[in-house]
């Protein structure tokens, strides 16, 4: 943590406002996390294949794509967006999408957040982080080994920057970029909702009311395990993105 909050833990922080710019996990808020469990369904996902595997892998973003390189260990940071495509995949999968779709998904969810200048609101980010994965598209798109089309740089920048945006905030060109990626923008708002379980304050967690995807509710047991699991591995030494590697192939949604 810095900003003057070094001794003091997340969970703490947040009880009294004073969450810093920049939020960094710490072992006391995990534990506090731990003791929250919700009442959830442990519904065991099935094993991503190995072309989604690979997506998911890929989804360890170079820190030079970040707008701040302090992010990239935070709340919304490596962490974070690995988690978030993980869940994609995982929702497409049990929707039963198809490559094309499932993929563009997965990219947009990698990205969403990567122009973030903070840890708090940021408003925003979402429109930064579509634009500078549009006019990044060739290295964005060949990172993940796909071919950046149009149709797939424009969907996925939809997606991206309405991320952000409530459904009851959309406005008349939100809704028109919303109807040209409909799904795909539902499914990462469903995603990006699931992975808040790492976030210090209950009332901050997952919440069915501001998503528009029914297959929400099974995926909550699974993402609360990925956020313990991970953060735990990450507070005890290990890097993001190896902290989220071992959690997803501990809870058998990748193979080794």
């Amino acid at each position: 943590m810095t900003e003057g909050s070094a001794s003091m833990p997340l969970v703490e922080l947040a009880k009294q406002r004073r969450l810093p710019a920049h939020q960094f996990m710490d072992a006391a808020t995990v534990t506090w996390i731990e003791i929250n469990r919700p009442e959830l369904a442990n519904i065991s996902p099935t094993t991503l294949p190995p072309e989604l595997s690979l997506l998911i892998r890929r989804s360890a973003l170079p820190v030079d794509w970040l707008a701040d390189h302090r992010l990239y260990d935070s709340l919304h940071g490596v962490r974070h967006s690995m988690r978030t495509a993980a869940l994609t995949a995982l929702l497409a999968r049990f929707l039963e999408w198809d490559e094309e779709d499932t993929a563009v998904a997965v990219v947009a969810a990698a990205l969403h957040d990567c122009r973030r200048l903070d840890d708090r609101g940021d408003p925003g980010h979402g429109a930064r982080s579509a634009l500078w994965a549009t006019e990044h598209a060739p290295a964005v798109w060949h990172h993940f080994g796909i071919e950046p089309t149009g149709p797939r740089i424009t969907r996925a920048a939809a997606a991206i920057r309405l991320h952000e945006v409530p459904y009851d905030g959309f406005g008349p060109a939100d809704l028109a970029e919303y109807a040209s990626a409909r799904a795909i923008c539902d499914l990462l708002k469903a995603a990006d909702a699931l992975d808040r379980y790492r976030l210090p304050k209950l009332g901050w967690w997952p919440d069915m009311r501001h998503v528009r995807v029914p297959a929400f509710r099974r995926f909550r047991g699974i993402a609360f395990e990925l956020v313990l699991h991970s953060e735990a591995a990450h507070v005890a030494g290990a890097g993001s993105t190896e902290a989220v590697l071992g959690a997803l192939v501990e809870k058998g949604v990748i193979l080794p």
